[in-house]
């Protein structure tokens, strides 16, 4: 890999905040809002299967799943959503709500789905005085998110890397991304929410709801901390404002943005030099360093670094830290973290490179336009939350996984940095239970054509099992593993076939916050209008 393939493809690697799709959309005091008020606003579209359209508008990112809806529902405002939900609701007609389409299951591609509901035009970022918040629709990319709050007020939030992430699902879910170890999590910034819900009658109507202690709808916006998309209603809006930010400069209710980012990329070949001893020397020191770094304020929670070890056949694997550049004392970190993460391998890297860059170049990046960015690509992914380390058991079977000539090619581990200031919220504040993990970890396949999906699908699922097969086959919440992440959605873990451990699937995912999301659900979606496979479901009566 040559150095400019390197860092292109360390800027598809450091998209770290997946996301559910689900609903989201906007009002306020902002332009959007106003405009939205006075009628401005484009008209729905309807688009049904004899159009010539239906085909390119019906799936999202990940085409394993393809639906067949009566209908795709396009709009573009509030007022829209709630005559769209009224008539699937008066008609019977189950609807999915789609923003940015990165789901990583088909919760809006489902059979049984009659209307889809395309949110991707409500994607306005603006400022709202009355609120003393940001106001972001739920079409709005992470990109044109981060672009917009950057240009016009320096600020930004931690969200995920990749920039065509909508913030329908991305944000209700949890969010988390390159800065979350500075700032925390994107809910941790989350000021209210503005849902189109459903009553015990069928009634459709908007609701506001805010972290304000008085507020007597604070329940609802709780439950889109972290409680992820589909699951209450139509989200229409999201006002962000970080929980100690005073005062009405829009310049100070939101964490700064870097000027310029340091990252550092460090590859080491899949040769014969590559024993399993080196290898997981490497992966078990990534993992410690992590265990010891995460404290919140420390100089060492301003570094994100991600290490990528796809199957042997890809040639290398790698580690990519970024940091920001002003940080005082930045290259200095960044060369500790390295030497940590090599000390005691005895291989050197066949590349290390760094590089210096404008903060919103990355994260604005369009893709390289190579294989990874095809939008006809398929892909499975699994994932945990960890404490610590993978074990050295669990290290040897990911060797053996990722060495196995019998292995996919397309195969791969992914670990994550995490833990830093997202730790100091305490794990009922929000909804996002998993507050005092230091890693996330993603097990995947990505592909391109179907006739691979058997071949890929198995050998991702008994990877996960068999990493997990002291727990069966799952993450179970303990010394190592702290369950899961709702905004990389696994079926499997409802599935008694892969999931034999005895936990249920909402434990691994919002361990104690679960009841409290299922009184969230009795009170705001009585007739379980909104569901899918991994729903919160309403209280046994």
């Amino acid at each position: 890999m040559n150095r400019r393939g390197l860092f292109a493809a360390a800027a598809g690697a450091l998209a770290a905040g997946g996301a559910v799709t689900a609903p989201a959309t906007g009002r306020g005091g902002s332009t959007a809002a106003a405009a939205e008020r006075s009628g401005r606003t484009a008209e729905p579209v309807s688009v049904r299967p004899a159009d010539s359209r239906y085909d390119s508008l019906l799936r999202g990112n990940n085409w394993r799943f393809t639906g067949r809806p009566d209908e795709i529902r396009v709009v573009s405002s509030t007022e829209q959503v709630v005559r769209a939900v009224s008539e699937a609701v008066r008609s019977g007609h189950r609807l999915a709500v789609r923003s940015g389409g990165h789901c990583f299951e088909g919760f809006t591609a489902d059979p049984g789905v009659r209307l889809l509901l395309d949110l991707s035009p409500m994607n306005a970022v603006g400022h709202d005085p009355e609120r003393r918040a940001f106001e972001v629709q739920p079409g709005a990319t992470l990109g044109h998110i981060y672009r917009t709050l950057f240009t016009r007020w320096g600020v930004t939030v931690p969200g995920g890397g990749c920039p065509d992430v909508g913030a329908g699902g991305h944000f209700c879910g949890g969010g988390y991304g390159p800065l979350s170890r500075r700032y925390g999590s994107v809910v941790d910034h989350l000021y209210g929410v503005e849902v189109v819900v459903v009553d015990g009658h069928g009634t459709v109507r908007t609701v506001v709801a805010t972290r304000e202690p008085d507020d007597p709808n604070s329940d609802l916006w709780w439950a889109h901390t972290g409680g992820g998309g589909g699951n209450f209603g139509v989200v229409t809006k999201y006002w962000l404002r970080s929980p100690d930010a005073a005062g009405t400069d829009p310049a100070r209710l939101l964490p700064r943005a870097p000027a310029r980012l340091l990252e550092r990329a460090v590859v080491w070949a899949w040769d014969e030099r590559m024993t399993e001893g080196v290898f997981t020397t490497l992966l078990r020191n990534f993992g410690t360093w992590h265990e010891q770094n995460s404290a919140a304020g420390t100089p060492e929670a301003n570094l994100y670094a991600i290490l990528q070890a796809p199957h042997r056949s890809a040639g290398s694997f790698q580690v990519i830290v970024q940091i920001d550049a002003d940080v005082p004392g930045a290259e200095g970190l960044v060369a500790d973290f390295v030497s940590a993460v090599t000390a005691g391998a005895g291989v050197e890297p066949t590349v290390d490179a760094s590089r210096t860059m404008p903060w919103l170049h990355p994260v604005t990046w369009p893709g390289t336009g190579e294989a990874g960015d095809v939008i006809t690509r398929r892909y499975k992914i699994k994932a945990a939350c960890l404490r610590r380390s993978l074990t050295d058991p669990q290290l040897a079977t990911v060797y053996r996984y990722l060495t196995d000539p019998a292995g996919t090619p397309d195969g791969s581990l992914e670990l994550f940095g995490y833990g830093g200031r997202v730790n100091t919220v305490p794990p009922g504040q929000t909804a996002v239970a998993q507050r005092d993990s230091v890693m996330k970890a993603d097990f995947h396949a990505v592909w391109l054509d179907e006739a691979d999906d058997a071949a890929r699908l198995a050998w991702v699922r008994d990877f996960y099992r068999d990493v997990y097969k002291d727990t069966g086959g799952v993450p179970v919440p303990g010394r190592v593993s702290d369950g899961s992440y709702i905004n990389y959605p696994d079926v499997d873990l409802a599935d008694p076939d892969w999931n034999t451990s005895g936990v249920p699937w909402y434990t691994l995912y919002y361990k104690d916050n679960y009841p409290r999301l299922q009184r969230a659900k009795a009170r705001w979606d009585p007739l379980d209008v909104f569901h899918h496979p991994l729903a919160v479901q309403r209280p046994a009566r």
